[in-house]
């Protein structure tokens, strides 16, 4: 070793040579940079950390020179220790030229963006994650680094590349890693990022790994999924409707393609709307929502359909209990442009006549059906310019007709959604998305007998334009800010009556208008290794407008006694709020983090239900003069920790949320009261506060992977005019909530999944007292009290196997057998009371009730070629 002394002022600093000549070159930096007394000794030199000994004058100043530098420090006596290489180190003190690579990565197979691949730069760990369209962008001291790409699944990359003089753009086609042939190894360095990064209850979910657990009568159904994480609950047997964190079913934003979902459900609730097939991205937001975000006080569920193969053509689908699918895609022209169609309907329907059902049978007559239909279309107009195409249709239709009069009931709803959105790269640091959007759901009700007929229908339009940009000006550094404006078109319950050739006024459509608009910012910041930032603030802007005629009520009777009428674009009332995000990670070393946020959210529209449930009846309706916007305040605090090189992940969340201006129902109120008329005035106001702790260890890693959830939580309510004005517990509120998830690859052929579920039960309203009147009729006592009574509680256990058939040239082919509630549990779904009388004149009252599902077998067919 040859040491070597240099003379600074006063400044003496001593070097032992073990590593490259060129950290001798630090010494000069640091004596301009910090003009304090310390000397170097026993330098060591590692391959990603720097030790030595010093002697500091002033040991604050040292800490402050490392604070500003994003450089970690860890101090232990008379050691530091830089937690980055020494070519890093000496880059900062030279304060090199910076310069960028960016690209985009993509599915080999496919050639479909792949969202969440980690990529970053092998010699200092420093990276980033691809957006939705698969975009990254990494922002470094020049100098020659190791560019890996890593994405869970696919085989990783490495490639070298120098950054010098301009910046690289470099994209990465990655390889699935599901080949029979030989093992294949799967590095992903970076898969600690629910440790490191400052996001709270968010979860991605893989729709492959969906397709392999126990299916419901052979359908796969994201939303159930969703329930089997830790802070969400069903909304009750067979529902795919969900609750977080203590809110209500509309305090969801549903997106599919960045269009709002207003009803995700089919089948009055048993399966949601979204076609595992044509799905491609699944990400559920339940704590801090970005900036980005708004609209809704409890969660954001973000669904992106599939792009389309833009290498070759193919066509997959399977044949199940319910219903049958067939996706088609491939490219319209190759490496450029591809699409992707997938429909699926009910065949229910089909069983439900002749030669099936019989003339005289009670379901003769009877029709449901569901169907939907997926499509998409991309196209890559440039190398910084890219452009998609997507929509969603979905109908439901229920028809009875009956078989011994000419009684008839049609109740069509659903959903339609259609997506155009922009993609353009300004340059290496900056992308920006706008997005053209309209949605619209419709419900309607038709009833006739003889020569009369009434029909009662409602809906929401919306016509959405929208404006995101990312910046990445280093790896450190993430900003996104943008804007968003909606029109919304609400159509509250409205009747139609005729008898014969007469029509009968029941007053004009009823329609209800307003703007709805938002600005953000976003400023993800990692001041060092340590501390990692997660800010942003949403100012938001809704405004009711004419034209509209509020009908001012009497009191007592509720009857109209005047009216206030508000011309076309008249503001009714606007509100204007600001809402502030902030979210912190704390790294206590590399495998465990601590991590806080806290948010404020308005919801500016609302579910009108009569059922605690969200159901094709059910109305939305706009915060008014009369409704004033929810407000939701939340706090959170988790403990992330993840052991045996990232092959477990666990975690532990505490919430606590506020929230004001909940709506519900007036005592007494029917529907036919909001016919043509203003439902905000059988509106009642209260507030509402939730709280618990969320556990979560998941298992990612292995031919045995799954997770399991619980949650312990409360949920309360209160109202002015409901309850006497006394603190209840809603519909919904679950004080434990247990989900265990497990899939286990067998071999090649066989895959087998199993789930089991266990909540506290609903809660109902029942009477305390019933008592029989001399004139024989019977009157139930409630004492004033909401959801008195607690159901026994609700578990279940499926299992599944999934069989993969031998693949033939191109064909693949594979049959999922699932077992829905294994051990026949009789859960509770209604509890009624039977009334029974004896001859000798008593009266016998007795609880009883109604379960939905026993033990259900099914068997699905999927084929792909």
């Amino acid at each position: 070793m040859k040491k070597a002394d240099f003379k600074l002022k006063t400044t003496k600093i001593g070097f032992k040579k073990r590593a490259q000549s060129s950290i001798f070159n630090l010494q000069s930096s640091i004596a301009t940079l910090t003009q304090f007394n310390i000397i170097y000794s026993a330098f060591r030199c590692l391959t990603q950390s720097v030790y030595c000994t010093f002697a500091p004058a002033n040991r604050l100043q040292l800490n402050y020179l490392f604070y500003a530098s994003s450089l970690s420090s860890e101090f232990r006596k008379k050691f530091c220790t830089f937690l980055r290489s020494p070519t890093a180190l000496l880059s900062f003190f030279r304060q090199k030229s910076t310069h960028t690579v960016s690209g985009y990565v993509i599915e080999k197979a496919t050639g479909e963006s792949l969202l969440g691949a980690n990529v970053y730069l092998k010699e200092n760990l420093k990276g980033t994650t691809t957006n939705q369209y698969g975009f990254y962008s990494i922002t470094v001291p020049d100098g020659d680094y190791t560019l890996v790409v890593a994405y869970l699944g696919f085989i990783s990359q490495e490639v070298p590349i120098t950054l010098k003089t301009v910046d690289i753009t470099k994209s990465f086609s990655l390889e699935s890693a599901s080949i029979e042939t030989k093992e294949v190894t799967i590095n992903g360095e970076k898969e600690d990022r629910n440790v490191q990064s400052a996001e709270m209850g968010r979860q991605k979910l893989s729709v492959e790994k969906i397709k392999t657990l126990p299916a419901f009568l052979g359908e796969v159904d994201i939303l159930k999924t969703i329930q089997l994480l830790p802070g969400v609950s069903s909304a009750g047997e067979g529902n795919s409707g969900f609750y977080v964190r203590g809110g209500g079913p509309d305090q969801n934003l549903i997106l599919l393609d960045e269009a709002n979902v207003y009803n995700a459900a089919h089948l009055f609730g048993f399966f949601s709307v979204f076609n595992a097939d044509a799905v491609q991205n699944i990400t559920l937001t339940k704590g801090n929502m970005p900036a980005n975000y708004g609209g809704r006080l409890s969660s954001v569920l973000d669904i992106q359909m599939k792009e389309g193969n833009n290498q070759r053509f193919g066509v997959q689908g399977g044949i199940g209990f319910v219903s049958s699918r067939l996706t088609i895609e491939g490219p319209i022209k190759k490496d450029t442009s591809s699409f992707i169609v997938s429909a699926r309907r009910t065949f229910i329907d089909l069983f439900m006549g002749k030669p099936f059902v019989s003339s005289s049978s009670n379901f003769n007559g009877n029709k449901y059906y569901f169907y939907d239909l997926n499509a998409k279309v991309n196209y890559r107009l440039s190398d910084k310019d890219r452009l998609f195409l997507s929509g969603y249709f979905g109908r439901d239709v229920f028809r009875f007709k009956s078989s011994n009069s000419d009684f008839t009931v049609n109740i069509p709803w659903g959903n339609a959604t259609a997506t155009a959105r922009w993609n353009h790269l300004f340059h290496n640091q900056l992308f920006l998305n706008t997005s053209l959007i309209f949605t619209n759901y419709d419900f309607s009700f038709e009833g006739g007998q003889e020569e009369f007929s009434f029909k009662l229908f409602s809906g929401i339009k919306d016509y959405n334009v929208k404006t995101d940009f990312t910046w990445l000006p280093n790896t450190q550094h993430t900003v996104k800010f943008g804007m968003n404006y909606i029109y919304h078109v609400f159509i509250p319950n409205n009747a139609s009556a005729r008898s014969g050739d007469v029509n009968f006024n029941l007053g004009d459509i009823v329609r209800q208008y307003a703007h709805d608009g938002a600005v953000y910012l976003n400023d993800n910041f990692e001041i060092n290794d340590k501390w990692l930032l997660d800010g942003g603030v949403r100012l938001t802007l809704f405004d009711q407008v004419g034209p509209f005629d509020r009908f001012v009520n009497d009191p007592i009777t509720n009857t109209p006694t005047d009216t206030i009428h508000y011309d076309a674009g008249q503001s009714v009332k606007a509100y204007f709020h600001v809402e502030p995000r902030f979210a912190a990670r704390y790294s206590i070393n590399h495998v465990s983090s601590l991590k806080a946020s806290y948010s404020q959210n308005y919801q500016y529209i609302h579910l009108a239900s009569l059922s605690g449930i969200s159901l094709p009846t059910d109305t939305w309706v706009p915060s008014s003069d009369r409704v004033k916007p929810q407000f939701g305040t939340q706090y959170a605090l988790g403990y992330f920790r993840n052991l045996k090189m990232n092959m477990y992940e666990t975690s532990v969340e505490v919430y606590y949320k506020e929230m004001k201006d909940q709506i519900e129902y007036q005592e007494g109120f029917l529907p036919e009261n909001q016919v043509n008329g203003n439902l905000d005035n059988f509106f009642v106001f209260g507030k509402g506060w939730s709280y618990g702790a969320e556990f979560f260890f998941k298992k990612a890693k292995g031919d045995l992977t799954g997770w399991v959830g619980y949650t312990i939580a409360w949920t309360k309510r209160q109202f002015a005019d409901l309850n006497l004005g006394n603190t209840f517990y809603p519909k919904y509120d679950r004080r434990h909530d247990i989900s265990v998830v497990l899939t286990y690859d067998l071999n090649a052929r066989w895959t087998f999944g199993a789930t089991w579920v266990y909540a506290t039960g609903n809660l109902n309203t029942f009477p305390e007292r019933i008592y029989l009147m001399s004139n024989g009729d019977i009157v139930e006592d409630y004492g004033g009290q909401r959801n008195n009574y607690r159901l026994p509680a609700y578990h279940r256990m499926d299992v599944s196997a999934t069989y993969k058939i031998k693949k033939h040239k191109r064909f693949e082919s594979s049959w999922n057998f699932s077992i829905f509630n294994v051990y026949n549990r009789y859960n509770p779904y209604i509890i009624y009371f039977d009334t029974a009388y004896d001859p000798n004149g008593k009266i016998t009252i007795q609880a009883k009730q109604i379960s939905l599902f026993p033990l259900i077998p099914s068997v699905t067919y999927n084929f792909k070629f």
